[in-house]
């Protein structure tokens, strides 16, 4: 039994050890102590909903807290810094200490965490020599100056009162107990010297806590620092894993850094769900053994606007909107079987009262949502974008946006003049996926696996246009070098290579959305219209509003209005100009999360940018749909 209702961050202010090892034991202030952690990423979630979040955690009998901290998000363009409101990182460790929860921070430079380019920010690959997560001298100088905004933010929130020369007004403690040193990198591993620049790079700038690196099994020793402790991610307990680590590191305390939780779901596939009771059960063996443990996902959250990201194994594959993980909490932070099943286990091995769990918040149905008006891309672009105008085709990352920090997300278009039709091929060279108009007709779709097309004869000089979507850079594995996207090579038509380009940047951000409100043409919905258009509507709320779900699809009246208009297809949808996220009918997902504090009493506009074929109405529903399911094997 342990007993650690003395043992949170508030009651130990002026302490001096923090975490330790002694043999194969954790001591926090000299006092055995066992990590039962979980992952919360504050990034995605809503802002006024990390305290109930971090109650719940301490109602489920976790003392332990682990984030991820999103680079591409904290420095968006090169040398732009944001570390306000969602990304108020001092706000939230703070709130953890409020709260009573220990953290195990970990600040990458890479975060895997299916998210855009493993959390690394794209415009490292402006860069055509780039070499991301090695000590290449481009990526060190931009780790560098990132590491120098972040740890002073982090510095003074560790738990032991020691003092450095870079921090000398740090005098009390914070709830960081330990931080980890980048992560996985035994499953990349291409620079022998790069784990010690990542443990330096921290240590040189006042991080005195207990380092840890976090692999798989079979990156254990190649991802492995000296100076760090090794921790451990996976699912299922195979016989002598946690035993595994001896060979790494000998008279250590074991630690599962990453018990996977559940699984993350990508478009066109199923939505996973792992058994309850076998993951309780192995979550019960993992402490039997005397390891500490980390939930990954306690809570996953939502991918908000275009941040999923993608694998490339066999094929591309791009990660949904939704982050619900299967996790301990769904994606709008409702208790599952797993929390309540985990918190009998806690409360029998912690042997003291836990906390009474939070009421959950009620979700609303707001019903049926008509879009009633609509403008068409093509009507869009004269009014609102300037074009990049190029000879050759240039990707979005290196397109002269943003502070000359390129295009980070969403769609490009390019446009270039053709005298007549034929073979159209594209040598592989979309990334990721492409909708191909002669003047406004369409004709069809490029991908990774449709790389030609024909276009039709016609008479005169016409306008090819390109609209050109990034579905979400590679998260994991041996290709992030590889992640720019838009063109990124010419595109031939009849064996000639296409020049002479008008560029278009469709980032869809929230200065964007808000001016799209006042572009003249606006006007109302056709019986039949197919897109790329933007449509509109109203969701008029009475009372408080609550969290509820949008589904895009047809209702029973819309069919019967106009039995061609069977539902969205692909695009993205923003309230009150804020990115939900994108949706694709190839599923799984078919709701996507819409949280209360994104909504206001009265109006609320909704605007939905289609790709394709459009439907008339959407539903607000108070019941997520996340797919067809499928156990994780």
């Amino acid at each position: 039994r342990f007993n650690w209702s003395e043992l949170v961050p508030l009651r130990l202010w002026g302490r001096t050890l923090g975490l330790q090892t002694e043999s194969s034991h954790f001591l926090l202030e000299g006092m055995p102590f066992r990590i039962f952690g979980g992952s919360v990423h504050y990034f995605r979630v809503p802002r006024e909903y990390w305290e109930d979040r971090m109650l719940k955690m301490k109602a489920c009998g976790l003392n332990t807290l682990t984030t991820y901290v999103p680079w591409n998000l904290h420095e968006p363009a090169r040398g732009k810094f944001d570390f306000s409101r969602n990304l108020d990182l001092e706000a939230f460790l703070s709130l953890a200490a409020k709260i009573g929860l220990w953290v195990i921070l970990r600040p990458g430079p890479y975060i895997c965490s299916e998210w855009d380019l493993g959390g690394l920010p794209s415009w490292l690959l402006q860069d055509p020599e780039m070499q991301l997560r090695t000590t290449y001298k481009g990526f060190t100088e931009a780790v560098d100056a990132y590491f120098d905004h972040l740890m002073p933010i982090v510095v003074p929130l560790q738990a032991s009162t020691i003092c450095h020369p870079l921090c000398p007004q740090y005098k009390k403690g914070g709830p960081i107990i330990a931080v980890q040193v980048e992560n996985e990198y035994g499953s990349y591993a291409k620079d022998p010297n790069y784990m010690n620049y990542v443990k330096m790079a921290l240590l040189s700038r006042g991080i005195v806590e207990m380092l840890m690196t976090s692999d798989n099994k079979n990156g254990l020793s190649f991802g492995f620092v000296e100076g760090a402790l090794a921790t451990v991610n996976f699912q299922k307990l195979e016989p002598g894993i946690l035993k595994y680590l001896d060979t790494v590191q000998r008279d250590q305390p074991k630690m599962v850094m990453e018990y996977w939780t559940g699984w993350f779901d990508n478009w066109g596939g199923p939505h996973y769900v792992f058994d309850a009771d076998e993951m309780v059960n192995t979550v019960a063996s993992i402490l039997k053994l005397g390891a500490s443990i980390n939930l990954y996902m306690f809570h996953g959250g939502t991918n908000f606007g275009f941040m999923s990201g993608a694998l490339e194994a066999d094929e591309y594959k791009s990660d949904v909107t939704s982050y619900d993980y299967d996790a301990v909490l769904t994606e709008a932070g409702d208790y599952t079987s797993k929390f309540f099943k985990l918190r009998q286990l806690f409360s029998m091995i912690i042997g003291q009262p836990l906390p009474l769990p939070p009421m959950i918040e009620s979700k609303a149905s707001y019903g049926a949502i008509l879009l009633h008006q609509y403008i068409s891309l093509w009507d869009v672009i004269p009014s609102l974008l300037q074009p990049v105008k190029s000879e050759f085709p240039v990707n979005m990352e290196n397109l002269n946006l943003n502070d000359s920090s390129g295009q980070s997300y969403g769609y490009v278009l390019y446009e270039t003049v053709i005298f007549g039709g034929g073979h159209l091929h594209s040598r592989d060279h979309i990334r990721d996926r492409a909708q191909v108009f002669v003047n406004t007709m369409y004709v069809g779709e490029l991908d990774y696996n449709t790389v030609e097309l024909s276009l039709p004869e016609g008479q005169g000089f016409r306008q090819l246009r390109l609209l050109v979507e990034n579905r979400g850079r590679v998260n994991y594995g041996l290709a992030l070098n590889e992640q720019r996207k838009g063109l990124i090579g010419d595109i031939f038509l009849n064996k000639t290579p296409l020049r002479n380009f008008k560029i278009y940047s469709l980032e869809m951000k929230p200065g964007f959305m808000k001016s799209l409100r006042h572009v003249a043409g606006w006007s109302a919905v056709p019986d039949y219209f197919v897109g790329p258009a933007f449509f509109r509507g109203r969701l008029w709320i009475e009372h408080q509003p609550q969290d509820t779900f949008l589904k895009l699809q047809a209702s029973p009246f819309s069919i019967a209005f106009c039995q061609e208009r069977s539902g969205w297809e692909k695009g993205v949808v923003f309230v009150n100009s804020r990115n939900l996220g994108r949706y694709w009918k190839i599923g799984p997902q078919e709701t996507l999360y819409l949280p209360a504090p994104w909504l206001w009493k009265g109006s609320n506009e909704i605007i939905i940018f289609e790709e394709r074929t459009a439907g008339r109405i959407i539903q607000s529903v108070d019941i997520p749909y996340l797919g067809r399911t499928q156990y994780v094997d």
